[in-house]
């Protein structure tokens, strides 16, 4: 289990070191899924692309909130987030143009294998009462999740939190298909609703 450690969360790197997810689905999931969908080779097997971390920022919020709401993504993800702009004004929601409207990380690598590793393993099983997320993906085999509370994160200091900032998480593959890209996600751990992922295999 990872440590919790303030400093992003990325594990110390030696030129030895594997991810744990990224070891698992060598040697664990891509056998599994030649396996069970029948692949030539392994090059054919589905994978994790990338993993995109978005948050928005209110139109109100001053230089503090922006600069809290970026460090705080940073912590999160373990890499500087790239700040958002609106390109264009629009009065009914007090935009003016430039102005920032939100933050995005974009992982890779054995950066995002090891957010993946903290999302699963540490930050989704403290959220209150979980029994698990929704086993629909987009139609094109990636998996977008919702967190209301960034704070779930291990490496967030609520104490310093001025104001709950919500996320976005985009969970990209290169599965060809919902059925594919879900069979990925489970077999690397990810908490589908047992209920729903039983209706949607049925049907």
């Amino acid at each position: 289990m990872p440590s919790g450690r303030k400093s992003g969360g990325l594990a110390p790197m030696s030129s030895n070191y594997t991810p744990v997810l990224k070891k698992l689905y060598n040697e664990h999931v891509i056998p599994e899924l030649v396996k069970s969908r029948g692949y030539k080779n392994k090059h054919e097997v589905p994978k994790i692309a990338k993993i995109v971390l978005n948050t928005g920022i209110d139109a109100d919020a001053d230089k503090n909130q922006i600069a809290d709401s970026a460090r705080d993504l940073g912590l999160i993800a373990g890499q500087k987030p790239v700040l958002t702009r609106a390109r264009k004004a629009i009065s009914n929601f007090k935009l003016k143009p430039n102005q920032v409207v939100g933050a995005f990380v974009t992982l890779r690598g054995d950066a995002m294998w090891e957010f993946f590793y903290r999302l699963l393993s540490v930050a989704l099983p403290t959220i209150r009462d979980f029994r698990g997320v929704s086993p629909k993906l987009d139609g094109q085999g990636n998996y977008n999740l919702g967190i209301a509370d960034f704070t779930i994160f291990p490496e967030i200091t609520v104490e310093n939190v001025k104001k709950t900032m919500g996320l976005d998480i985009s969970i990209v593959t290169t599965a060809k298909t919902d059925e594919e890209g879900r069979e990925l996600l489970k077999l690397l751990g990810m908490p589908f609703r047992r209920s729903e992922t039983a209706a949607k295999t049925a049907a």
